[in-house]
C-alpha cells in the first residue's frame, strides 16, 4: 500500500505564493500520473494539475498562467507552485498517483492512491 505526504500549506495573503510537495512511498507499481486536487468547504473535490510520466500536464482553467505542477520521477515527488494566490484558490489540496503496469503494449491501472491534505488559506 502506498503511502502519499503533502506539505507546504499554509496561510498566505492574497496575491502571494505557496509551494506545494507531495512524495509517494511503498507503491508496488510504477507511477504513471501525478496531481493535485482542491476541495472548499461545500463543494466538490475539484482537479487543479495533473502531470504524467511523459512530463504532459494539464490544468484546470481556473490556474492556468498561475499555478505550475513538476515532478521528480526519481523520487516519486510532484510539486505545485502557485502564484498570484486569490481567495478563491483557499482549499484543502490533494495529492493524487495513479500507479500502473507495462503489458507490453499498454499500461494497465494498477492503483490510486490520496493523501491526507494540506490546507491553503489565503486572507485578503
Amino acid at each position: 500500500q502506498a503511502h502519499v505526504v503533502e506539505s507546504g500549506g499554509g496561510l498566505v495573503q492574497a496575491g502571494g505564493s505557496l509551494r506545494l510537495s507531495c512524495v509517494v512511498s511503498g507503491a508496488p507499481y510504477s507511477i504513471v500520473t501525478m496531481g493535485w486536487y482542491r476541495q472548499a468547504p461545500g463543494k466538490q473535490r475539484d482537479l487543479v494539475a495533473t502531470i504524467t510520466h511523459g512530463d504532459s500536464t494539464d490544468y484546470a482553467d481556473a490556474v492556468k498562467g498561475r499555478f505550475e505542477i513538476s515532478r521528480d520521477s526519481a523520487k516519486n515527488t510532484v510539486y505545485l507552485q502557485m502564484n498570484s494566490l486569490t481567495l478563491e484558490d483557499a482549499a484543502v489540496y490533494y495529492c493524487n498517483a495513479k500507479a500502473a503496469v507495462w503489458t507490453g503494449d499498454r499500461w494497465l491501472g494498477a492503483g490510486d492512491y490520496w493523501g491526507q491534505g494540506t490546507q491553503v488559506t489565503v486572507s485578503s
